[in-house]
């Protein structure tokens, strides 16, 4: 048996050998690798310090020691360790409703300012329309945070209300007209309405005496119920122009009431 002692300790010593010259050689391919950096760090995902971490820890401080070139012992233990943290540490689940995604946030806020007069419910069918189901209590808590109050307490500004009433807002004016007639150069007063939202212009009558009695009739074309362009709950903007009289106005308001 003592030649075959000595067979097993000649290949034994030859393979550890082998072995020493393997780790010799990749240590020093490393080192090359390293140097071809030219000092910049070397940067390694989640699964390349995992597989660091398991066999470094197998290895030990001491043979690491002497193998390890792209980063020291210390740090590989290290992240073995934070691998065993990792893996006994429970993260509890989050309790209660998902939070509100941030486009539904700045979609609440938006209608809440474009429409003052738009409650907790209206916003709540306005964000249905689109595909979000928000609950009221929701919404309230959104608006607070942005400090949005309530539809009865929410200021409304002049640009919000023509932005919110856009499609029913008309303006009417007079322009003027010179016109030669027999009398001499007489200056006709022309009332029209623009329509805001589509800048379209309705002339509706034209006099050398723009008085109450004319400004009252031209307030009846403009709002009967079979061709007024004023008709169903539309709004009229007009100047302090006086031919636009308290009379006229009144006319207006009872005529469009009705």
């Amino acid at each position: 048996m003592f030649p075959l002692h000595l067979i097993i300790a000649a290949l034994l010593g030859w393979l550890e050998q082998e072995q020493s010259d393997i780790i010799k050689f990749l240590r020093e391919e490393n080192r090359v690798l390293k140097a071809q950096l030219h000092g910049r760090r070397i940067r390694l995902n989640d699964d390349e310090r995992r597989r660091l971490a398991v066999i470094g820890q197998r290895l030990g401080r001491r043979i690491l020691a002497h193998v390890a070139t792209i980063v020291t012992p210390e740090t590989i233990l290290r992240w073995h360790r934070e691998l065993i943290a990792r893996k006994w540490t429970y993260v509890p689940s989050r309790v209660g409703r998902p939070g509100v995604q941030a486009e539904i946030r700045r979609l609440v806020g938006r209608m809440a300012t474009d429409n003052p007069s738009w409650g907790y419910m209206r916003i709540q069918g306005a964000l249905k329309n689109l595909g979000h189901r928000v609950a009221r209590s929701t919404i309230a808590k959104i608006l607070k945070e942005q400090g949005i109050p309530p539809s009865r307490e929410r200021p409304m500004t002049w640009r919000t209300f023509v932005r919110a009433h856009w499609h029913a807002l008309f303006a009417a004016d007079f322009f003027t007209t010179e016109v030669w007639t027999v009398r001499g150069l007489v200056t006709y007063y022309t009332v029209f309405v623009i329509e805001l939202h589509s800048r379209r212009v309705h002339v509706l009558g034209s006099t050398p005496q723009p008085d109450e009695a004319f400004v009252i009739q031209t307030m009846r074309h403009l709002a009967d119920d079979v061709d007024g362009v004023l008709r169903r709950n539309r709004m009229l903007i007009c100047d302090r122009d006086r031919k636009w009289s308290e009379g006229s106005v009144a006319s207006w308001r009872r005529r469009a009431s009705e």
